[in-house]
């Protein structure tokens, strides 16, 4: 039965309540440090929508298609999405089952190590917390384009403030500001697919190509697999997000029957709009155009969105797509803040981080962690000091490969969870979700994932530039000493499947289960 406030009680790392002394708290009305399940259906969707579709669709798209032609780059976007979908299957199994903040630091520890579970939460905490930072300077570099007088520090400190005070508010306050910055983002893109088909029919704009652009093989596939391959690894880092639905499941009000909900439609309209929107910029724009070399934020005017917008009559096409990418930004640092400052707060339950980072206040917002990521924040700050550009590709290098750790992190944490739960006499059909295609789905992604996390900076490798592989790579080895490391001071050992810890919240296990079939 949920507690008449709607909390969660977990005192124990697992999202478990496990104790007489934590029901004494409660009814004594001392604070028991729970988080509050504030996230409805609409959040759960757009959260995890949200987190895919950033610059990496709006600005970056357009490198790839000049780089491996427009098949080659919806080769490598599809390549990366169907990795993705086995992913979201494999965390969709293990959040429904157990819907807990720490999420794929809980997975890690309970199903794999309490090592590895230590290594993965810190990575991940690294990741969204530099990412915040990124995005901060991202969002100085966009705000130029308005204000060229202002300094860019000075918006990144504005909309620091502003990020952390609704974090502050509740996980409701967080799920409403990202579910509204993120239907601003779906509603451009839904816009451009409708313009993009109307010009391939010659309904709007002066002239239409057709598909002429797709009749030569060789400018189709461009480059060839060499292309492909680069495209691949260049999409990996724009769906990186969709795993936000997995932390987010920990403060979900239903978590067994939307957590499956989201996972089963969210791959399938993120996959429709980068797929639409690269087949329609490859039909309306060549690849040898100039324009879409362009791939950063100071690049708005060369934005493939903004040039088919602007070839469609839209007035003020750079405005309206300057605004939506600013959106983007804040969404992702939005989610980046949440998703950092609820790790930090799991780990802190789980011992592995200061027990300051798991208290929460009486709103259910662990204030210490979300202080202490924002801190991170600051980084932003660094545009002030060695330029906006330069500050914000050094964060996003130096961060780039702990996303691409945490999801191969899933794919192991997934094949251990359904054969532990299975060891211990369970049947997959008593499953909230089941991954269908186990256990070929979390293989195949980690092998994916291998090449992914190899091949990250393989040009700069081959030609010997020492400090760009530096940033490109430093997250594989600091991951490896943080595993060992805490392997070798707590002497922990890999969890035997008849011992790992298979249950869910408490407030969840008293109800009965959620038909999400």
């Amino acid at each position: 039965m949920t507690p008449p406030n709607g909390t969660l009680a977990d005192t124990k790392p697992d999202g478990t309540e496990g104790s007489s002394l934590a029901v004494a708290r409660r009814a004594s009305g001392e604070s028991t440090n729970e988080l509050k399940r504030g996230l409805n259906h609409r959040h759960l969707q757009m959260i995890a929508i949200g987190g895919a579709i950033g610059t990496g669709l709006f600005v970056a798209s357009g490198s790839t298609i000049s780089q491996a032609g427009p098949g080659g780059a919806l080769a490598g976007y599809a390549l990366v999405g169907l990795m993705v979908f086995l992913l979201m299957q494999s965390l969709g199994e293990m959040s429904a089952k157990i819907p807990v903040a720490g999420s794929f630091q809980s997975f890690a520890t309970r199903f794999v190590s309490p090592s590895f579970g230590f290594a993965i939460g810190w990575n991940y905490w690294f990741n969204w917390a530099i990412t915040v930072a990124a995005e901060l300077v991202a969002a100085g570099i966009i705000m130029d384009f308005w204000f060229p007088g202002v300094p860019g520090w000075v918006w990144a400190g504005i909309f620091l403030l502003v990020l952390t005070g609704l974090n502050a508010l509740s996980a409701k306050s967080f799920g409403e500001s990202e579910f509204w910055l993120s239907l601003i983002k779906v509603s451009a893109v839904v816009l451009f697919l409708i313009a993009g088909v109307l010009m391939i029919f010659g309904i709007l704009g002066d002239s239409s190509p057709g598909l002429s652009n797709w009749e030569n093989r060789e400018d189709v596939f461009h480059g060839g697999w060499v292309s492909i391959i680069s495209v691949f690894m260049v999409a990996g880092f724009s769906f990186q997000g969709t795993e936000l639905v997995g932390v987010a499941a920990g403060e979900a009000k239903n978590p067994r029957r939307e957590v499956p909900k989201a996972i089963r439609t969210v791959f399938w309209r993120i996959m429709l709009f980068y797929i639409g929107a690269i087949f329609i910029i490859g039909c309306l724009i060549p690849f040898t155009d100039p324009s879409l070399l362009a791939s950063g934020e100071s690049d708005i005017a060369s934005s493939p969105f903004t040039l088919v917008f602007d070839r469609a009559g839209i007035a003020f096409a750079a405005a309206l797509m300057n605004a939506v990418i600013l959106t983007a930004i804040l969404s992702a640092g939005n989610s980046g803040l949440y998703a950092s400052t609820r790790m930090l707060y799991a780990m802190a339950h789980d011992g592995m981080a200061p027990r300051i980072f798991g208290r929460t206040n009486a709103r259910g917002v662990p204030i210490a962690a979300l202080l202490a990521t924002a801190a991170v924040g600051l980084f932003g700050f660094l545009s002030a000091i060695v330029g906006q550009g330069a500050a914000y590709s050094w964060l996003l290098n130096m961060s780039g490969l702990c996303g691409f750790i945490v999801w191969a992190g899933i794919a192991v944490s997934h094949y251990r969870f359904r054969r532990g739960f299975l060891a211990q006499g369970n049947k997959v059909s008593d499953l909230p979700y089941k991954a269908s295609l186990f256990p070929i789905g979390p293989l195949l992604a980690f092998a994916l994932l291998i090449l992914v996390i190899a091949g990250q900076n393989y040009e700069a490798v081959l030609a010997g530039r020492s400090v760009e592989v530096l940033t490109s790579y430093i997250g594989l080895p600091v991951f490896i000493v943080l595993w060992l490391g805490h392997r070798y001071i707590t002497k922990s050992r890999v969890v035997p499947l008849l011992e790992m810890d298979l249950t869910g919240p408490k407030d969840l296990e008293d109800e009965p289960r959620a038909a999400a079939q």
